[in-house]
């Protein structure tokens, strides 16, 4: 009996952050911005909402290094949904500071101080709860086993000056859980604000996830591959990562040497101890991908190659040549999700860029996962490459103009050569906009979903890019500082144009 796919039709998505939704205080939240993004989706007949990794940030503000698997990012939590509700007890948001209207960018530090402010008047207001909302708040904090590691991992780094876990001193580094257990009962309070923050967290993304459903609209969410080796998931489980107790790599993880980089990409995350794994019968993992699974639809998994098989480099290596290829339990993992959700298909979508071998595309076609093809990555003249319109095979796929990783379409033309530009109109019909000749170019493939990040739709150019890989310096800032209804026209040409092609739900 074959397989179940989980894309089984044309459809179309946009690619846009919460952070970046119009509204809120600082970014965008988990508040009515995001609900009117929703139901501009739902109007023109736009199945799919995808985003970035919803978890907590590092210190340049990626998500993709994030502090924790499981938690969501405190910018996101809404304070007028907070008012309404009567967990906080001020009149307005005006009393939380200054908003941020106008502007293109957002500062992570005033997101940060909002945050400090909500968490402390939602302890001044939690001793006016009802007992039935305590409870509702006690039993979510003991089903969701990782909210306790995580409230005391953020306390304690902000005890040592948000210096990294293995800089802490010893019983900390190590987790000496009698020490720690003495040590918390006199921050009783932070560690409370820290859980609360989380559960509304919870509460109102499952109100949004909800709605979206009411209109049918999809989640896709991400998930990378590794995690942070300054998170609370590597601290609190040291013997299933590639790590020393005192917080030393015993292996990193990269990728080899190729056509971009001499010496390779040296991520310096921990890889996993995946014989560990094994004989706990993969808990970890499977409780990481039932959270995703509960919050989203669907599930862009990030470095998908990860999952049969892993470049392993030397802890102590400042490059990622002498690092080798290691096998990885993938398949064994993914029957186990398979089994977990009682599902003919995991909703996953395999991130499989870059050099792909045979066995990481036979673990993506076994289990009928659809790949991504990039039509920025498709025009370097060579007529075997894979992103190429008309060599993308079969329907399923996910393609996309770009990712949040890439120049905008606009800065991409821009820097392309005479001879591409021009091998490209000889080939293709490519209007004075090149953002919507691409968006057009990926709407006419064969693959079920076509995605396009907002900042093509509206033809920005790379001052509204999201992220640029190698740097560390004003990422992830984006923020859309026009409110929805001013875009409306770019929205209903994307759907025009996808109906076209028989791609949108109207």
């Amino acid at each position: 009996m074959p397989i179940k796919k989980v894309l089984t039709k044309k459809s179309l998505g946009i690619l846009m952050h919460p952070s970046s939704i119009p509204g809120g205080k600082v970014c965008g939240t988990f508040g009515r911005g995001a609900k009117e993004w929703i139901k501009k989706l739902h109007e023109n007949g736009i199945e799919y909402w995808q985003f970035l990794p919803l978890t907590p940030t590092d210190s340049t503000g990626s998500p993709y290094s994030s502090p924790s698997s499981f938690a969501l990012n405190p910018w996101f939590l809404d304070p007028d949904d907070l008012i309404k509700k009567g967990f906080i007890f001020i009149s307005n948001t005006e009393e939380l500071g200054p908003t941020n209207n106008n502007s293109n960018h957002f500062d992570f530090d005033v997101a940060d101080n909002l945050t400090r402010k909500l968490g402390h008047l939602l302890l001044q207001g939690w001793h006016s709860q009802s007992e039935e909302i305590k409870l509702d708040f006690y039993k979510w904090v003991s089903k969701n086993s990782w909210v306790e590691d995580y409230a005391k991992f953020l306390v304690i780094r902000e005890e040592f000056n948000m210096l990294p876990w293995w800089q802490w001193p010893k019983e900390f580094k190590l987790k000496n859980n009698k020490f720690l257990k003495s040590w918390i009962k006199g921050k009783s309070e932070e560690i409370l604000i820290k859980k609360l923050i989380q559960w509304h967290l919870d509460e109102q993304w499952r109100d949004i996830k909800e709605f979206a459903k009411s209109f049918n609209i999809k989640l896709v969410g991400d998930l990378p591959f590794y995690v942070s080796r300054d998170s609370a998931d590597v601290w609190s489980n040291k013997s299933l990562f590639s790590i020393f107790k005192n917080g030393d790599l015993i292996f990193q993880s990269g990728v080899p040497p190729d056509y971009f980089s001499s010496t390779g990409q040296l991520w310096g995350t921990p890889t996993y101890f995946w014989s560990k794994h094994k004989r706990t019968n993969f808990d970890w993992w499977r409780k990481r991908f039932k959270r995703q699974f509960e919050l989203f639809d669907l599930l862009r998994l990030d470095h998908f190659r990860g999952l049969a098989g892993y470049w392993r480099v030397n802890g102590n290596s400042k490059t990622a040549i002498s690092g080798k290829w290691i096998n990885s339990p993938g398949k064994t993992l993914l029957n186990k999700l398979k089994k977990d959700l009682g599902s003919d298909y995991l909703p996953i979508i395999a991130e499989d860029l870059g050099v792909i071998t045979p066995d990481v595309e036979k673990l993506r076609k076994d289990f009928e996962l659809p790949g991504m093809k990039i039509l920025q990555f498709a025009f370097d003249g060579n007529e075997d490459n894979p992103y190429l319109p008309e060599n993308i095979e079969g329907e399923n796929w996910v393609v996309y103009t770009g990712t949040h990783d890439n120049s905008t379409s606009i800065s991409w033309w821009e820097c392309l050569d005479n001879n591409s530009k021009k091998r490209i109109k000889d080939k293709y019909k490519f209007s004075d906009n090149p953002s919507w000749s691409l968006i057009e170019i990926g709407m006419n493939t064969n693959a079920n979903l076509f995605i396009a990040p907002i900042q093509d739709i509206l033809s920005l150019d790379d001052s509204s890019r999201l992220n640029t890989p190698g740097t560390t310096r004003n990422n992830w800032k984006w923020k859309l500082n026009q409110p929805l209804h001013e875009i409306e026209e770019n929205i209903k040409i994307f759907s025009d144009l996808g109906n076209n092609y028989k791609r949108t739900k109207k």
